[in-house]
């Protein structure tokens, strides 16, 4: 039993920032990575931004220098700072946790998404 909530999106002007959070709970054995989608209308969903358990992180090219991921370990949490945002960055964001779970194998599990709306 694993679950992912997220929070944090939202609407803002272009050039400012939002803070996305993930909080996993559950049944988790071992985290192998955390990381944010996004889906924009008309597209696929894409790799933002991850985490590793041993803090690797790797970013899309095009948020490179303007989005930074990060965890807090104790509070299986990870965020995702989003600064200089662009009309581009809009679409539904989602977290994704690559986990060991009780009674289970290692599994990819998705929260609900996040909307996060970039205006001009």
């Amino acid at each position: 039993q694993v679950q992912l909530v997220e929070s944090g999106g939202g609407l803002v002007q272009a050039g400012g920032s939002l803070r996305l959070s993930c909080a996993a709970s559950g049944s988790i054995i071992s985290i192998r990575a955390m990381g944010w989608y996004r889906q924009a209308p008309g597209k696929q969903r894409e790799l933002v931004a991850a985490i590793t358990s041993g803090a690797s992180t790797n970013y899309a090219d095009s948020v490179k220098g303007r989005f930074t991921i990060s965890r807090d370990s104790a509070k299986n949490t990870v965020y995702l700072q989003m600064n200089s945002l662009k009309p581009e960055d809009t679409g539904v964001y989602y977290c994704q946790l690559q986990a060991l779970a009780v009674g289970g194998s290692w599994s990819g599990y998705w929260g609900q998404g996040t909307q996060v709306t970039v205006s001009s």
